[in-house]
């Protein structure tokens, strides 16, 4: 079973309702000392957890993965959150819950696994 971060842009909520469906989840935001810590020390966070980070902070974390990756490195998985795919709006939280949920049934997705969530 893969676990998540949930990088400090997804709110308590989308944690919340993946968590009352049986996944184990973690938002930044339920700790204080992950509030504004820079991008490679939360991936690296991700990392010793054990657990996957999920952001829309695509333009950081896609260089940071390719760079663990050119340097030999593993981490727990990176799922991306894409504003075009996801806009802010009254849906959102139910959408993202609704395709993680999917993409954590899914056995295929784990270790150094690098996804685009994409919208059902």
């Amino acid at each position: 079973m893969v676990s998540l971060l949930l990088d400090e842009m997804l709110s308590v909520a989308i944690a919340s309702q993946l968590r009352s469906l049986g996944h184990d989840v973690i938002a930044a935001v339920e700790d204080r000392s992950m509030l504004a810590a820079a991008d490679k020390e939360i991936f690296e966070r991700a990392l010793t957890a054990g657990r996957a980070l999920v952001t829309a902070n695509i333009k950081d974390f896609v260089p940071l993965d390719y760079h663990y990756k050119a340097e030999g490195r593993s981490h727990c998985g990176l799922i991306l959150v894409s504003s075009k795919s996801f806009p802010q709006d009254r849906a959102f939280t139910g959408a993202v819950v609704t395709v993680l949920d999917k993409l954590l049934n899914d056995d295929r997705f784990g270790k150094d696994s690098t996804v685009f969530l994409q919208r059902q």
